[in-house]
């Protein structure tokens, strides 16, 4: 039981490797056939040449094609152009989307066969399979184990499209080529040539002899026939053929130097730009490090100047404050100067200078310099300090009773209120302490 699985396993991979064998051996017959027309006529859908060939590649593209699963579990039959719309989906300005679109295809197969069409007049068939097949994950999503587009015949595969680069195809998309109500069908004939060797031909000679004489003591070489000779005619299309071939040997030479002309010329471009590119590379990195050492260096000179800015801020504060504490005078000389103020003004309101008042405060002004204030009590605070005499002569006369709401005055806040006034009266300067006893009114 043991080898008869074995042996049933071998034929499966026998059979499989000849499937294979014989579907990329025939596309290569058909990709010549193919370019051999196209030296004579333009290629379009009736040509038999490109009808074998689409169905090969179809044929191809869809071998051991995995089938597509029902919410029930069923497998129902793809079209390659699954494959094909999600593998080269990604390709630059394809044609995926307009044959998506496309309003008289309908169905998965004819909108393959479109697409085959499409990329042979855009001349980028063979890209298409090779990016689809550079997609491996996808490929091996859709495909089975065995299949052409996973082995190693995929990559001959794309090869041999690459010369269909050379023709100029000429389709129509409407007609009935698109039909896909039928599977493709392979023609074989067109590629079947049994050519006879010379040793073949004389025993086949010998044979017919041995032949004629056991049956007829009578009978000649004679009479078995002309023997087998090429004519004239037999020789000139032996010739034009080999000339024909010749021609196409020649014509495919010059399409591949060109191609490889041209990719050499791709080549070069390639490597001029990666080495600009590499030169801008090199440069965005100096200038880079050039920037990051200015940087660098103007944060460290920021932080410098920034130190020698706290550091005079702090020196500015500190002399500021001793400033202050040497020019503001002390509590006690405030209240002497207060005093001795209020009772220079009281006097004054009340005419009661004399002689002894005078000289008792004279060493008091020598001290301190009087400035102007207006007495009078409706005072404005805009500067105009206009006294009216009659205003004063006639008000209330004001008495030492009333002395006690400027005791606000021997304040910090009442002598800076004082200092501030800008009027015509004359009142004590307080910036030198008093050294006379505080004195009260009469």
């Amino acid at each position: 039981m043991a080898a008869l699985s074995l042996c049933r396993k071998k034929n499966a991979c026998r059979n499989a490797a000849v499937e294979r064998k014989n579907l990329i051996t025939v596309c290569r017959f058909s990709v010549k056939t193919l370019i051999d027309r196209s030296c004579f006529e333009t290629i379009d859908d009736s040509a038999p040449e490109f009808l074998n060939f689409a169905s090969i590649l179809e044929q191809i593209l869809s071998h051991r094609l995995k089938g597509q699963l029902t919410w029930f579990g069923y497998e129902s039959p793809r079209s390659f152009w699954d494959y094909i719309r999600v593998a080269c989906s990604k390709v630059s300005h394809s044609c995926i989307c307009s044959i998506e679109n496309m309003e008289n295809v309908s169905s998965s197969r004819a909108k393959g066969r479109a697409w085959i069409r499409v990329a042979l007049m855009e001349k980028r068939l063979s890209e298409y399979i090779t990016a689809a097949l550079r997609d491996y994950k996808t490929t091996r999503r859709f495909y089975e184990d065995g299949a052409i587009v996973l082995g190693e015949e995929a990559n001959m595969l794309a090869g041999m499209l690459l010369g269909l680069n050379a023709i100029d195809f000429s389709f129509c998309l409407k007609g009935e080529g698109l039909d896909g109500s039928y599977p493709a069908v392979i023609d074989y004939t067109p590629y079947l040539k049994f050519t006879q060797s010379s040793d073949s031909i004389s025993s086949d000679e010998e044979e017919l002899r041995t032949l004629g004489s056991s049956g007829s003591e009578s009978s000649t070489p004679e009479n078995i026939g002309p023997p087998f000779t090429m004519d004239e005619n037999t020789w000139y299309n032996k010739c034009k053929r080999v000339e024909q071939k010749y021609r196409l040997a020649l014509e495919q030479k010059g399409y591949l130097e060109e191609l490889v002309r041209l990719r050499e010329v791709q080549l070069s471009d390639s490597v001029t730009q990666n080495k600009l590119l590499l030169q801008r590379i090199k440069d965005t990195e100096l200038n880079h490090k050039l920037e990051k050492e200015q940087l660098e260096y103007i944060i460290v000179e920021l932080q410098d100047q920034l130190t020698v800015l706290k550091n005079n801020d702090l020196r500015s504060r500190q002399e500021l404050t001793t400033h202050l504490t040497n020019q503001w005078p002390s509590p006690g000389a405030l209240d002497v100067k207060a005093v001795a103020l209020q009772t220079l003004l009281y006097q004054k309101r009340n005419d009661q200078w004399d002689d002894k008042t005078f000289h008792r405060f004279g060493h008091l002004s020598a001290d301190a310099s009087l400035s102007q204030i207006s007495f009078d009590p409706g005072h404005s605070q805009d500067g105009n300090g206009k006294h009216d005499g009659s205003r004063l002569s006639g008000g209330k006369e004001e008495t030492p009773s009333l002395l006690g709401l400027c005791g606000s005055l021997t304040s910090v806040a009442s002598y800076k209120s004082l200092t501030s006034l800008k009027s015509s009266e004359c009142l004590a300067s307080p910036t030198t302490e008093m050294t006379s006893p505080g004195l009260t009114p009469s």
